[in-house]
């Protein structure tokens, strides 16, 4: 089981990754959305969450503290990354969070018990923070998925599995239309 949720983390870590690829500076960078949801913030968060749920839950502290984690960091500081901080650090961080948290992973046994301080200091096992993390992991990947189509239409699920059906350019057109039409015909008042 522990093997199995381990491949679900490590998926949705990979998918969020591949999100970066190809793009530029200010569209790895660039807010689409109200809440400013971009890519490069989301691997900043990830990579903060799995250094916090791995890490410190399981008093397994990480090589690194990060100031924008914790208490009198400033709100939202891990969901973008300011001009310093650079594509490859924040990959790098991504990386090393991972590892990090891998090991804690592999060295404990789903019953293991740790703290979350952010959650009252609620008693939890690794199973539940896998379970969790995971759960965070593959919302994000998603989030970052529609945030690159924003960008530049592509879309996927992962660069071998894209898990979309095989179609043109036409077809998806044809489908989009398809689909406005019919929230259009659905929004008319019936008689």
């Amino acid at each position: 089981m522990k093997a199995d949720l381990h491949s679900y983390l490590k998926g949705g870590r990979d998918a969020l990754l591949w999100k970066l690829d190809g793009l530029g500076e200010y569209d790895i960078r660039r807010p689409l959305t109200r809440t400013a949801t971009n890519l490069l913030g989301l691997v900043k968060h990830s990579a903060a969450m799995e250094i916090l749920y791995f890490g410190v839950v399981f008093g397994r502290p990480f090589e690194q503290e990060l100031p924008y984690v914790g208490d009198g960091a400033e709100t939202n500081a891990d969901m973008w990354a300011t001009a310093d901080e650079t594509r490859e650090e924040i990959v790098a961080l991504h990386r090393r969070a991972s590892a990090h948290a891998d090991t804690t992973i592999e060295a404990l046994a789903l019953d293991e018990v740790g703290r979350v301080p952010w959650w009252g200091d609620a008693a939890v096992t690794l199973h539940h923070v896998l379970v969790h993390v995971i759960a965070e992991t593959q919302r994000h990947a998603g989030h970052a998925d529609i945030v690159r189509e924003l960008i530049d239409g592509a879309a996927g699920l992962l660069p071998r599995n894209d898990n979309l059906p095989p179609a043109d350019e036409a077809w998806w057109l044809d489908y989009r239309q398809r689909v406005e039409q019919a929230a259009l015909d659905a929004s008319k008042p019936s008689n």
